[in-house]
């Protein structure tokens, strides 16, 4: 089975960047990409990624053992674990019922490919600027005809529950309809689906899941609302009441405001061309080095990233993966730190941080590890502990934050331990 789908920028007349050639031989995959002439030729041409550079002739991608078998652009845009468990349902529902498959042709009707899976994505939610289009001409995953493409804000009641039958494996084929392909990249095996919201933007609705202990929407929502009153850029975001239950509404920020348009992401995995699923332990320190090559602002980027490693540590973010941070592009081969995004205060977690803060700190979640890295980052002590002081004021004010987001006392004792420790006390002292 040999495949080749265009990769395209652009709205209402997309422009060809280039086509990815996919190829399965029995159980192998393979994947690879070359740019297109007229792309190469552009003027406002750019490389995907530091691992696309620009240049004519294929590209191969060496697949690590669960990682994709994409190149890391691409690769960004596929659905997180959740997209994939509702597209994986939707699928064998589908066989089971021999009803016309909505989602990608496979090539023989069974098992989806991982190209499958990639175009199964609704165009208009995928995570930035790429849109991919089949031999027909046809942009993927494309709505029905008189489809809706995006849920409004008002459906989010019929969303959740239709999330909610996902987990407990009792969902219809109706529930995913609903849900299939309105996933993102961004956000892994939690319950979730994109939405329009009020202000007619795209946004991701994230659902308390049936296994939650404790009120993880609300601490998510709690997180980013610290995050930016630490001056922090963090996307919006706020808590939508549906049946009872708290959903988080984090607003995309991959979208240019008014309809202006998709903005090319790739995530810090991407950045530094490594495979986020190895288990190869990577720093932020070489986040930092990635900023001075790549950046647009590299002084500014620096100091955003030194800024939210003391944030992490001060809430107990353990999530901190390379797929949970990103970059936008800017202009030519210049990028941004993209807004923070998954951001959670995790109590009952061993506090260590997913992303070393350097090879020598290690893991640990420690205020010393980050004062031994201000150097790296460029800044000098003043500056140092006026950010520090800046971050602890504002998890300082955590319950009051929480109470204002209607956080029960109870809800907020259970998030104590990710706020409350010696690491709170080490900051206060530097700073």
């Amino acid at each position: 089975m040999t495949r080749s789908v265009d990769v395209v920028i652009g709205e209402d007349a997309p422009t060809l960047v280039g086509t990815v050639r996919y190829e399965k031989q029995g159980h192998r995959e393979h994947a690879s990409f070359a740019y297109d002439a007229a792309w190469l030729a552009n003027p406002a041409r750019f490389a995907l990624g530091p691992t696309l550079p620009l240049g004519p002739g294929p590209q191969f991608h060496r697949r690590s053992a669960e990682g994709s078998v994409f190149p890391g652009p691409i690769a960004d845009t596929e659905p997180d674990g959740w997209g994939k468990r509702v597209i994986l349902r939707d699928h064998v529902k589908r066989r089971e019922a021999s009803l016309r498959v909505h989602t990608p042709n496979t090539a023989s009707g069974g098992a989806l490919t991982a190209l499958d899976l990639l175009l199964a994505v609704d165009d208009a939610n995928r995570v930035g600027a790429l849109r991919f289009r089949d031999e027909q001409g046809v942009l993927q995953r494309s709505s029905w005809p008189g489809e809706r493409t995006t849920p409004p804000l008002i459906e989010l009641g019929q969303l959740l529950g239709a999330a909610r039958a996902v987990e407990a494996n009792e969902e219809t084929a109706s529930d995913l309809a609903y849900l299939l392909g309105r996933g993102t990249s961004l956000g892994g095996l939690r319950p979730k689906c994109s939405v329009v919201d009020d202000d007619g933007a795209l946004a991701i609705g994230k659902f308390p899941s049936l296994q939650d202990d404790h009120a993880v929407t609300k601490g998510e929502v709690l997180a980013l609302t610290l995050a930016r009153a630490a001056g922090i850029r963090a996307a919006a975001a706020r808590l939508i009441e549906s049946d009872g239950a708290f959903v988080a509404l984090i607003r995309r920020f991959d979208r240019r405001a008014n309809g202006g348009g998709r903005v090319m992401y790739v995530s810090a995995a991407t950045m530094l061309g490594v495979d986020a699923t190895t288990t190869d332990e990577h720093a932020y320190t070489e986040i930092a080095d990635a900023i001075r090559v790549h950046s647009a602002d590299a002084k500014a980027d620096l100091e955003e990233l030194w800024r939210r490693i003391a944030f992490s540590v001060l809430i107990t973010n353990t999530d901190d993966h390379l797929r949970n941070h990103g970059f936008l592009h800017v202009d030519r081969s210049l990028w941004q730190l993209s807004p923070a995004f998954d951001i959670n205060p995790s109590p009952g977690r061993v506090r260590e941080l997913k992303t070393w803060i350097s090879p020598d700190a290690g893991p640990a979640m420690s205020v010393d590890g980050l004062w031994s890295v201000r150097a790296y980052f460029g800044l000098s002590v003043p500056r140092a502990q006026e950010i520090l002081r800046t971050v602890v004021r504002a998890v300082d004010g955590w319950r009051e934050t929480g109470t204002a987001l209607r956080m029960t006392a109870r809800e907020l004792d259970a998030f104590a331990e990710a706020f409350e420790h010696p690491e709170r006390e080490a900051a206060h002292n530097l700073s």
